[in-house]
């Protein structure tokens, strides 16, 4: 399978011309995505599967992301909310998770040119062509996709000229079992496994309080929920606080001094100290294969087992909560109809991956990129944002907007626009995530 030309001319099949071009997701890539194509009048549906806009940020928006706000903001959004009278927030400030939601996406999706465009409660479940499963080949590109989407009223199907898939990964964490899989008797402990990023010290705070909990990851959601827990502990007696890692250190969360984004900078070293000073307890080289349930002393209130493998031997951690920060994947699934070529490791565009492998880059050294890296064999399709990084946690907003820009100009036809990819990102050491408040950062999770 190989890609398609990016020398050919760039054409619409006139069936196509009457169609959208159908945006699947509405958080922050999803709506930039939106502003780009409002400004260059192509029509579009913008597709979410939450009840609002920024459902999946919503979800951790008591964290503080690290980026200030200058590097928060999609130009072309800014120019269709500057012509409606938004007052731009202060460009140096740290905004939370919902106040990027009530400050930005909030007002950005209620603006006239997009609001009508945007469907709430819909879940993309499939994409392919119409009438074409992924073998056939004859007239493929002159086909529209074709959307399976699961609504309230049911199951519809929506057509399109081109698909942005923002989607996001959110919604599909990796398995908190080493070896990618499910670890035997997860359904076991069903109800003790928390998602990423948990409010520990807002709405779940019942939740954690005077209990143990384990966490399990060795990057930002990690930190930022260790961080959490520890002030937790100060405030709640009989917090306990466990780090489960699979490697010998946790290098992802460590950065170097002069990191241009001061407020990711320091996560590393506070997390350290806090386990030297016994306050988190770090299991490392602890490959978990097996969960069970049982019992508190004297009392039938659940509690999680864990055991994993551990050098030559098993070990086995009790306690009453997991979260389950070890990071995200695409969504595949809903694609299994459409033509992809992906990394076989990350699970990126195959252009895109040499780019963002975490073993080699920071969020702050990723080369700019745009259509060329993400063009799949199947023309006009397109996975943008997160889900374009696959199982890399290097992700930031600002890429993910010029992606947009330059899709958006490929599909106007504007070869020229979308060749000219420019985009200059904070420098840094490892990517990582911080801040100055118990709610810590966020980079690679959702935004940062």
């Amino acid at each position: 399978m190989t890609l398609i030309d990016l020398t050919a001319p760039k054409t619409i099949p006139s069936r196509l011309q009457a169609l959208p071009v159908a945006i699947i997701g509405a958080g922050p890539i999803g709506l930039a995505a939106a502003a780009n194509l409002v400004e260059r009048g192509i029509d579009f549906v913008l597709l979410e599967a939450g009840d609002r806009v920024g459902a999946s940020v919503a979800q951790w928006g008591h964290t503080r992301l690290f980026s200030p706000w200058r590097h928060l903001v999609d130009p072309a959004s800014q120019r269709l909310l500057a012509e409606s009278g938004w007052a731009a927030p202060p460009s140096a400030s740290l905004p939370t998770g919902a106040e990027l939601i009530e400050r930005f996406l909030a007002p950005l999706a209620a603006l006239p040119a997009i609001a009508h465009r945007i469907r709430l409660g819909v879940e993309v479940t499939d994409v392919t062509r119409e009438g074409m499963d992924r073998t056939r080949t004859t007239g493929r590109s002159q086909a529209p996709f074709l959307l399976r989407l699961r609504t309230v009223d049911g199951v519809e199907e929506l057509t399109a000229r081109a698909v942005i898939d923002a989607s996001g990964t959110y919604r599909t964490p990796n398995s908190l079992g080493s070896s990618g899989l499910d670890p035997l008797g997860i359904a076991d402990v069903e109800g003790l496994v928390s998602h990423a990023l948990p409010d520990v010290l807002g709405a779940d705070r019942a939740v954690y309080a005077g209990r143990h909990t384990i966490v399990v990851g060795a990057g930002h959601s990690a930190a930022n929920t260790l961080l959490q827990l520890d002030a937790l502990a100060e405030q709640e007696p009989g917090t306990r606080v466990t780090w489960a890692i699979r490697n010998a250190t946790a290098a992802r969360v460590t950065t170097s001094p002069d990191d241009e984004l001061p407020a990711r900078a320091s996560i590393g070293a506070r997390v350290d100290a806090l386990v030297a000073a016994g306050r988190i307890e770090l299991v490392d080289r602890f490959e978990i294969v097996r969960l069970g349930r049982g019992s508190r002393d004297a009392s039938e209130e659940s509690v999680a087992v864990v055991t994993g493998r551990r050098g030559d031997g098993l070990e086995t951690i009790t306690a009453d909560r997991i979260v389950n920060a070890t990071g995200f994947r695409p969504n595949l699934e809903m694609l299994r109809e459409i033509r992809l070529e992906l990394d076989d490791i990350v699970e990126a565009p195959r252009r895109l991956a040499p780019l963002i492998d975490p073993n080699v880059h920071s969020c702050g050294t990723v080369e700019p990129h745009g259509f060329g890296e993400l063009t799949q064999p199947e023309r006009d399709f397109f996975i943008v944002g997160m889900k374009s990084y696959g199982r890399a946690p290097t992700f930031l907003l600002a890429t993910g907007y010029e992606q947009v820009r330059s899709v958006t100009a490929w599909l106007d036809g504007d070869e020229a626009a979308a060749r000219a990819v420019e985009l200059e990102l904070p420098a840094t050491g490892v990517c990582s995530t911080s801040a100055d408040t118990p709610s810590g950062g966020c980079c690679g999770t959702s935004a940062c």
